[in-house]
């Protein structure tokens, strides 16, 4: 089989002008970053096209270590609406170099369903992420200088709140210790991936340049000896600090395998982070194109959640349809069967592993949308197995669809584009029915996420979440606005409870609140559940060892 970049070498790519005009952008207002990316100026976004456009949202059963499809999946739906006449873009995240080097490989779709140039997309793209790495560490080194220079004054922050960031998986950095030999202020801090800077979801979230740097303003970088919050507004530089976000703010235009318009911006993982491109991207996407396929990170209980509860609440942005991505061979895992045996045929393992799919789609649901459910088909899957699927999502009456877009890239997503189109021509979803409102409280929002959506017993807080909490209600008394914060938990991807060997649909689990985060910039409260780490590791054969230059060809990128 051809892997990925010979997939990617044998599509041909047109300038990307050519595919800023096929959107009906003038190509004298894009800024190409050499042939085939760009940069679209956000102010082309229309909030007007924006409500008339269909949004289409992808989302997948709980992952496993075996991989789900989802980007791929959503390439290919996309390139399958063109197929069937209609006018449709995607819009994604940026990878992560973390993931690329570590377990992944790649995270640009894959086969015949790819966003390209691939090799440029994985690896440094535009800058974005670099843009987010030096603006955040920018930060780290003013507040450090701040501390330093105004020492003599008497002052000093009680709790420093705000780490440093890296691209790169790395354990040894989750704690280090800076400012020692007397160069500065001791200080124990520590590192955690740049996709969970809070800079990220800022990017993520921001409507206009005044937005982003409002929001930079705003960052709670600590707390004063005498109690009161210290911002970046506090130091002067968020200014300086918006000056190098700047170019990051205008979403990227590039391609698929099959010419498609493809609008990547932004990456939060949806397991540390709230996991969806950015809303600038997503309504760009929406002012030129009737249909519009984006995805979110992981399983359904996380992405999917954040989607809807903070990108949706706070966008504005009403979906039409959600599609569940699952596999034979995931299914599978969750249904017991040991991983070195999940390409062969199980009808039982695969029965008892439609109790993870069946959650998902009833959490879906819970929000108002239509659900349509596509099997990412796999060489190993048989008639059976995808019959046993079929005829279970026909049973819970929502719809589904055999995905084949790897092998045979849009037209192996007709199907599902069919699906899509004809599901929302018949089901009007109803507004997006939030998993709680925001004038609940901060535990009362975390309770009803991980009740209502991973369905927990309960809910426990360690003496380090019930501190920050008390800290919150109490250094914030007067600002209601931070009350009406919507809630981002960190869990693990592998599973609804926060032990990532609980696979399938576990019940009667509590989840364990470990810390919580409070990012006024981005908006949001992030609580930490049980051992999830925002800085990840690297698994014993990364897939460093597999990248590499071959005849002046770059290998090892999938």
């Amino acid at each position: 089989m051809k892997t990925d970049i010979q997939i990617a070498r044998e599509c041909e790519l047109k300038p990307i002008g050519d595919i800023a005009e096929k959107l009906g952008i003038d190509k004298n207002q894009i800024e190409p970053y050499g042939r085939y990316m760009a940069k679209v100026p956000f102010a082309l976004i229309d909030e007007e096209k924006v409500k008339k456009s269909k949004l289409i949202l992808v989302t997948a059963i709980s992952p496993t270590k075996v991989g789900i499809g989802k980007t791929t999946v959503s390439i290919g739906l996309a390139m399958g609406l063109n197929k069937i006449g209609k006018n449709a873009s995607v819009a994604l995240r940026e990878p992560s170099l973390g993931p690329c080097f570590g377990m992944k490989g790649g995270a640009a779709g894959g086969g015949y369903a790819q966003v390209l140039p691939m090799e440029k997309i994985n690896l440094h793209f535009t800058g974005d992420f670099h843009a987010v790495t030096s603006a955040h560490n920018t930060i780290s080194a003013l507040l450090d200088n701040y501390l330093f220079q105004h020492r003599k004054e008497g002052f000093s922050l009680r709790e420093i709140y705000w780490k440093r960031v890296l691209d790169v998986n790395d354990r040894a950095l989750r704690n280090v210790v800076t400012g020692l030999h007397g160069d500065g202020i001791v200080s124990e801090t520590g590192f955690d991936i740049t996709p969970a800077s809070e800079l990220m979801a800022i990017l993520c979230l921001a409507t206009s340049e005044e937005d982003l740097q409002r929001r930079i303003e705003n960052i709670l970088l600590g707390i004063t000896s005498d109690g009161k919050p210290f911002r970046v507004r506090d130091m002067g530089v968020a200014g300086a600090i918006t000056v190098l976000m700047r170019d990051a703010l205008s979403p990227n235009l590039v391609q698929t395998t099959e010419q498609t318009p493809a609008f990547i911006h932004g990456g939060p993982f949806a397991n540390i982070a709230h996991g969806c491109s950015s809303v600038m991207a997503t309504k760009m996407a929406m002012t030129y194109s009737d249909y519009v396929v984006t995805e979110a990170g992981f399983g359904a209980d996380l992405g999917a959640e954040k989607f809807f509860n903070i990108k949706c609440r706070k966008a504005g942005l009403q979906p039409q349809l959600v599609v569940v991505v699952a596999t034979t061979q995931g299914l599978k895992m969750h249904g017991g069967v040991a991983l070195d045996h999940i390409k062969e045929p199980n009808a039982d393992g695969l029965k008892e592993g439609l109790k993870n799919l069946n959650r998902h789609i009833n959490n879906m649901q819970s929000f108002g949308q239509p659900v349509v459910v596509t099997l990412n088909r796999f060489d190993t899957d048989t008639e059976e197995e995808i019959a046993i699927v079929r005829k279970n999502c026909e049973d819970l009456g929502v719809g589904f669809a055999v995905n084949e877009a790897f092998l045979k890239g849009g037209d192996g997503a007709v199907e599902l584009a069919q699906k899509v189109v004809d599901t929302i021509e018949r089901i009007k979803p109803l507004p997006v029915n939030f998993t709680y409102p925001e004038t609940d409280s901060i535990e009362g929002k975390i309770e009803k996420v991980c009740k209502r959506i991973y369905g927990a017993a309960a809910v426990e807080f360690s003496k380090t979440g019930m501190r920050k909490l008390e800290s919150i209600r109490t250094i914030f008394a007067d600002d209601k606005d931070i009350c009406h914060y919507p809630v981002c938990i960190a869990k693990t991807q592998y599973s609804f409870s926060a032990d990532s060997t609980r696979y399938g649909s576990p019940e009667g689990f509590t989840i364990r609140i470990r810390d919580v985060i409070l990012n006024c910039g981005s908006e949001m409260i992030v609580a930490i559940a049980g051992d999830m780490l925002r800085m990840p590791g690297l698994p014993k054969s990364p897939q460093a060892e597999r990248i590499t230059i071959v005849n002046g060809e770059i290998e090892g990128l999938s």
